[in-house]
């Protein structure tokens, strides 16, 4: 009988090699005992050997180790007498059940997705030990170090049992001090900064960035590498980095250890191109660095890209731009050469487009800028990967060439990942000019594939109502036209501005269109129904006059110009905008109206934003009637910080009643500042200077009107907080000049949130 297990040898025999000894003539019989749940037919097909075959000893140990690797026995014994092959099994046990206890932090969804045992499966011992090892690293990405887990068997009938995880999570283990050795050109707080590892802080509680991860301490020397080689020092090396845990396995100590080396800086700049016809120097202007700046590798990078880019508007889709780096130790120097292969110029053979299910292909390739045929542009091909990423109809998109059939020949495949374009939201907030307000919006932005917008919205607040129900289709006749349908419902409670309520009740259509990359129009007819109700009985003659009904027809358009490098976060650029309205196709109301304004954002230093905006605009009636108060321009709030909203402007200081103006103007300045906490939590600093003016009705004058176009003035300082529920933005201002009738507003707060 032979059991396979592991044998220590407690004396020193001579190794002899020699052939297997053979034991019978042949196999005449194999027979399995102690099979329960595996039939012995298929004990027999794991099993190497068969009746006919010569028994030797190194057969049965073959035997014996091929039905050990299948994982379904806890013990085997292979035997063989008078020819008789006698496989003795006892079977693993098979898993009943997987079970959780003690984990509150880490669902049980969460540890089953990484652990390999399943009910119905066979149970090893070996396979538990590896889930063990598995939640063990589980609970250490999660910063629980102290963590302890047991695994349970409870044995079932039927050679089954339950396999229960006893964990104890243990406390989160925090980095406690993050140090640096060897650094001289930048202190210990300089380089906490440029590293993703966080020390712990009362304020970490909504990051974890001061939970000890090694991938995280791995990528931490990456960034310090890539921040020396930006500042110039070539031969920077980390030397060592080293993590001490605590005795009670709550705190982390980080250390490491830096060798800065010299800083270098350009010596001489040079191009080595392959290309044949092409003039190097040509391509110098997009090489940032020149001879005597210090040494930046972003600013290597970023000449490699304008090569890259400008080669690729030549057409050259698979040029390669190497740089070579030579120090110059003695000089303290490094000549940059940047070499080009060799590459023929190329057209576009076909565009692929992959991975979409729903959305039609005509919505993917309307955004690309080339075409089957066209010379290659890696510009274009930049921007349409960039256009496609713009839908948000794609979690993915991925936009790469492909040589074709001949060497001047590409073939564009453009695949995506679509993701959900449907959107059904609930929100709430609060804001100092509304009160509390919940909102519900509900959006298809790829209506059927086509890529038309539907989105139906309400918002219930403490001092206004709307409905909204659009549809947009951005390709109108297959063009780049954006039409558009809208109508809405809306009241306002004006009785603490100007003592009435207001009701409109509309629709409008809408055209739009390019008139070059960043400039685009918009045409819009709108015809509504306004009413002014619900007067106060000691309201200004002003408000009580215009109580009633009035409809208004009006043509508009709007020139937009944008190029902002974010729509929700700007920090560089420009925008402006142009918009006027014509009232009295029908309808009651016969006006003009003219608005035009420009905003334009400005980085003064690392997350230092200056912004300015100004504004201006007017309306004038052309007909009979005067201009009304649900037509005129409100300034304050929102556009005049430290003003009440509509608290600015024309006044019946008899009923302290709020007028409107014909004509405005208003400007801001404003400066965004870090507030030294950590940058994932997006809380920034605001000081602010707003002016501004509104003036001008056409009713006759009382005793009792103030209308003055006298500037009004305000500064303050603001806070803002990107936080999970919502943006969240709290400021505090005064007004610097003012008039006696104007309503101030010291502190403004706002709140929203979607869930």
């Amino acid at each position: 009988m032979r059991t396979y297990s592991k044998l220590l040898l407690s004396t020193v025999l001579p190794i002899v090699i020699a052939p297997s000894i053979v034991l019978a003539a042949t196999v005449r019989d194999i027979q399995v005992v102690g099979s329960e749940r595996v039939e012995p037919s298929t004990v027999l097909t794991y099993l190497t050997l068969q009746k006919g075959d010569a028994v030797t000893q190194d057969g049965l140990d073959d035997a014996l180790k091929s039905l050990f690797a299948t994982g379904l026995f806890a013990d085997v014994q292979v035997s063989e007498r008078d020819g008789v092959v006698t496989v003795r099994i006892v079977e693993n046990p098979i898993i009943n059940e997987v079970a959780f206890e003690g984990n509150k932090e880490l669902e049980d969804d969460k540890l089953q997705a990484e652990i390999q045992a399943r009910p119905r499966q066979v149970f090893t011992r070996a396979s538990i030990q590896s889930d063990v090892s598995r939640l063990y690293d589980v609970y250490k990405r999660n910063g629980r170090f102290s963590s302890d887990i047991q695994p349970k068997i409870i044995k079932l009938d039927q050679n089954r049992v339950n396999l229960v995880f006893e964990i104890v999570e243990g406390p989160l283990t925090e980095i406690e001090t993050i140090r640096f050795i060897g650094n001289e050109r930048f202190d210990d707080s300089s380089l906490r900064e440029i590293i993703a590892s966080k020390e712990s802080r009362w304020y970490s509680i909504l990051s974890s960035a001061d939970r000890y991860d090694q991938d995280r301490f791995e990528f931490d020397q990456e960034l310090l590498r890539q921040f020396y080689l930006k500042e110039g020092y070539v031969d920077f090396r980390v030397l060592s980095a080293s993590s001490e845990l605590s005795q009670d396995k709550t705190k982390f100590f980080m250390t490491l250890t830096l060798d800065e080396g010299q800083r270098y800086k350009v010596g001489d700049v040079r191009i080595n191109s392959q290309i044949r016809n092409l003039d190097p120097s040509s391509l110098l202007p997009n090489a940032t660095l020149k001879a005597g700046d210090w040494y930046n590798a972003d600013d290597i990078k970023t000449s490699i890209e304008k090569m890259t880019k400008q080669l690729g508007d030549m057409q050259y889709a698979f040029v390669n731009v190497v740089p070579d780096v030579n120090r110059n130790k003695e000089a303290g120097t490094v000549d940059l050469i940047f070499n080009i292969n060799e590459t023929p110029r190329v057209f576009v053979e076909r565009i692929n487009i992959n991975g979409n299910v729903r959305t039609l292909d005509k919505v993917i390739r309307r955004q690309m800028e080339l075409v089957e045929g066209d010379p290659f542009n890696r510009t274009l091909l930049s921007k349409s990967e960039q256009e496609v990423k713009d839908l948000g109809y794609f979690s993915k998109v991925d936009v790469k060439t492909e040589p074709g059939q001949t060497p001047d020949k590409t073939v564009i495949d453009v695949t995506v990942e679509e993701q959900s374009t449907g959107e059904v939201s609930l929100g709430a907030g609060f804001s100092t000019s509304d009160g509390p307000l919940a909102d519900f919006r509900i959006r298809e932005r790829n209506l059927l594939g086509k890529g038309q917008d539907l989105g139906l919205s309400a918002v219930v607040a403490g001092s206004r109502t709307e409905f909204d129900l659009s549809f947009t289709e951005p390709y109108f006749l297959d063009r780049d036209l954006s039409a558009g349908v809208d109508l809405f419902h809306t009241t306002r409670d004006l009785q603490d501005e100007s003592s009435f309520d207001q009701k409109r009740s509309g629709g409008g259509l809408r055209l739009g269109y390019p008139l070059s990359e960043n400039l685009r129009q918009t045409l819009k007819y709108r015809i509504e129904n306004n009413e002014i109700n619900n007067v106060d009985t000691n309201a200004s003659r002003y408000v009580r006059d215009q109580q009633g009904q009035r409809i208004t027809s009006a043509i508009s358009q709007r020139l937009d110009y944008s190029d902002l490098d974010s729509k929700l976060y700007p920090t560089d650029g420009v925008t402006a905008w142009l918009d006027t309205e014509v009232a009295g196709i029908a309808g009651d109301a016969e006006y003009l109206l003219g608005k035009a304004g420009v905003g334009y954002y400005y980085p003064v230093a690392d997350k230092w934003v200056l912004s300015t905006i100004a504004e201006t605009g007017i309306i004038a009636s052309y007909g009979d009637e005067n201009v009304k108060i649900n037509e005129r321009f409100f300034l304050g709030g929102t556009n005049l910080r430290g003003f009440e909203k509509a608290g600015v402007g024309p006044r019946d200081t008899a009923t302290d009643d709020s007028l409107g103006g014909n004509q405005f103007y208003r400007a801001s300045v404003e400066l965004k500042f870090p507030v030294g906490l950590p940058d994932d939590l997006g809380v920034a600093g605001h000081a602010f200077s707003d002016i501004g003016s509104l003036w001008g009705i056409d009713d006759a004058a009382t005793a009792s009107l103030v209308d003055e176009s006298s500037i009004r003035m305000a500064a303050g300082l603001g806070l803002s907080w990107r936080s999970p529920m919502g943006p969240v933005r709290i400021d505090l201002s005064k007004p610097i000049l003012k008039e006696d009738y104007d309503v101030e507003q010291v502190f403004r707060f706002s709140f929203g949130t979607q869930f």
